[in-house]
């Protein structure tokens, strides 16, 4: 049962009723967004519905305690005074956006809505307001979009279909004669939220909701329902986050960066999130709005070129990026919105990282004297320690496959590690020939939170559309899945099950190979070799003074071993194997299987003929034979 009398927490101007240890009660994203308000980042006002709330929604068939209701319209006012804007106001309208936030990161899993508020009425205030009639309908033909899919539950059909108000932008770019969503005319924008209403009215038997309070509650009631989507419960079944948890929900006041070319929005990380290389890191867009970015409909920029198209928000963005890390004592992933030149913090997590980037950051941040070495150690999950052991490309193989010609293309280098499969293009089938042992690929014009279950099933990830903080890429670094992004010369056509690139053509089940190192995708398989780690360790093929990375592991290793009280022992039957445990820092040998000497060669068959003996002295004459041996 939530607190009886508090369920809505306020955030703005300076002042926030919530902090950074508020995780369970506000989740990741809300608790960040107070913390931020409390040490003067520039963010918009807004408040959080606990996470309480959550878990009384589903125990109560949907509904909210009564208290909640006027709790949300009193922070809203509280917002309002300081924008000095009305929701649902006609003339000076504010929008707001409403979004999720578990208490662990799961970025992507559950649902967002932006610029709540417009109407045919509300949408004239912002012309008036904004003298941008172009920006004003931009913005509401994507809250109809948005909130028709999220809301009202409009989807694709099947695995081959594309979502029907997306078939119909496509459409309406055709008829103009462009691909760039922003070459199209307010007079084209206005024109197709009329057709999406159209749709929705053929699709659903009525008609979408005009009026601003209505859309909010639904709003809301669709990010906690979200909570229990497929890709949700299968995110958390992945990462073993308890589904009793239930998300925060956010409301927002809108900022816009598709307001002109003195607007942006990306995502930063204050360290490499593929490497830990300590340098500033981060893609954005001018004049678009943040689902632009993550969802990959986009390829963005380089957050370097930042400071040449807007130079003062990036020297803001750089400052505030810099507080966050010394704050939090971690690198941080942050979203951000640049509205008419003013910089706007719409988030600040930790950021998602391979296990490459996890151990550099970690070791890096004890010789930065930010954190001690047993605070390192806590950050490095065991899976992440394996990333580093897994294959690389042999590289001769690698030169002779360019030597013939089967560099297909170049991509983002999204995930590092080298990945050969065949070319599936669905998720669905990703898990379907995982099943059956076959090591896939899965290629596709871009991901969405609802492939979770075939990326995890994959090899590798491909695709043709977004950048290094895309979905496919931020999801794929955590799972310590190869990924290439990006990859614009790819045509993938779902129906036929091909992949093109200029006039070479792939087909479902042909092999491919991917290089998530470099960004390069090559046709064929490729065979790999182990990774540095292990060429060190076992192979002793490379100078460890040569890999940057063993030097990382071995350092942290040891300082493990400082504080450890657990003895390590291995189990080993023969040389090769005590000599593999050895290298990993194994004291010695736990369990030897006396028995598995006598599986060499035909040794086997004395043992058998001794175990099967009827007599003694049948089983005088089997040990006659293995006394020897």
């Amino acid at each position: 049962m939530p607190n009886k009398n508090k369920h809505v927490f306020f955030f703005g101007n300076g002042k926030a009723q919530g902090n950074a240890k508020m995780r369970e009660l506000l989740g990741g994203k809300g608790a960040g967004l107070h913390e931020m308000t409390r040490i003067g980042v520039p963010v918009p006002p807004g408040f959080t519905i606990s996470t309480e709330i959550c878990s009384y929604y589903y125990l109560h068939q949907r509904q909210y305690p009564r208290q909640l209701k006027a709790q949300v319209i009193r922070a809203l006012e509280d917002v309002e005074k300081i924008l000095g804007r009305s929701f649902g106001n006609a003339d000076n309208p504010l929008l707001v956006s409403v979004r999720s936030g578990a208490r662990e990161s799961m970025p992507g899993m559950m649902d967002t809505v932006l610029n709540l508020g417009l109407n045919d009425q509300t949408v004239q205030g912002l012309i008036r307001r904004t003298n941008n009639p172009r920006f004003a309908y931009d913005s509401y033909r994507r809250f109809v979009q948005m909130y028709a899919d999220v809301v009202l539950g409009i989807k694709p059909k099947d695995k081959n279909g594309s979502d029907p108000l997306e078939s119909i932008l496509e459409r309406k770019k055709q008829a103009v004669g462009t691909h760039i969503d922003t070459e199209l005319s307010a007079k084209d924008l206005a024109e197709l939220v009329s057709e999406y209403k159209s749709e929705i009215k053929t699709r659903l038997g009525k008609n979408f909701p005009e009026d601003p309070v209505e859309q909010l509650w639904g709003a809301i009631g669709a990010v906690f329902g979200s909570w229990n989507n497929d890709r949700a419960i299968a995110y958390r079944e992945l990462y073993k986050i308890p589904h009793e948890w239930g998300t925060a929900v956010n409301v927002q006041a809108m900022v816009f960066g598709n307001l002109g070319e003195n607007c942006a929005t990306g995502v930063a990380f204050t360290r490499d999130p593929a490497s830990g290389e300590k340098r500033f890191y981060g893609e954005f867009l001018i004049n678009a709005q943040g689902e632009d970015v993550v969802a990959g409909i986009r390829t963005p920029k380089p957050i370097a070129e930042l400071s040449q198209a807007l130079p003062n928000a990036a020297a803001g963005l750089r400052r505030v990026s810099k507080l966050l890390e010394r704050h939090y004592r971690e690198m941080q992933d942050i979203e951000f919105t640049i509205e008419e030149g003013k910089l706007w913090l719409l988030q600040t997590r930790t950021g998602k990282r391979t296990g490459f980037a996890a151990v550099r950051i970690a070791v890096d941040m004890v010789g930065e004297k930010i954190i001690d070495k047993c605070e390192a150690l806590k950050r490095i999950e065991p899976d992440q320690l394996n990333q580093l052991l897994r294959p690389i490309f042999d590289q001769r193989q690698k030169e002779s496959a360019h030597k013939e010609g089967r560099l297909l293309a170049k991509g983002l280098p999204a995930g590092p590690g080298a990945a050969t499969g065949r070319v599936v293009f669905h998720a669905e089938d990703a898990v379907e020939w995982n099943k059956r042992g076959e090591r896939v690929v899965l290629c596709r014009i871009e991901t969405s939170p609802d492939d979770i279950r075939g990326m995890d099933a994959a090899q590798g990830i491909l695709t043709a559309r977004g950048g290094m903080t895309s979905h496919a890429a931020l999801v794929a670094r955590q799972m310590g899945k190869v990924c290439v992004a990006g990859c614009e010369t790819l045509h993938i056509d779902y129906a036929a099950r091909t992949l093109r690139v200029d006039h070479a053509e792939l087909k479902e089940g042909e092999w491919i190979s991917l290089d998530g190192s470099t960004g390069e995708v090559i046709k064929g398989e490729i065979p790999t070799l182990p990774s540095e780690v292990l060429q060190v360790l076992v192979s002793q093929t490379m100078d460890h003074n040569q890999s940057r990375v063993y030097r990382q592991f071995a350092k942290l290793m040891r300082w493990a071993d400082e504080v450890r009280v657990l003895g390590v022992r291995t189990n080993a039957d023969q040389p090769d194997q005590a000599r593999i445990a050895k290298a990993f820092g194994s004291e010695g040998i736990g369990l030897c299987r006396t028995e598995h000497m006598f599986f060499q060669g035909d040794r086997i068959q004395a043992v058998r003929e001794m175990i099967l003996a009827e007599d003694e002295a049948g089983r005088r004459r089997a040990l006659a034979k293995l006394l020897p041996m």
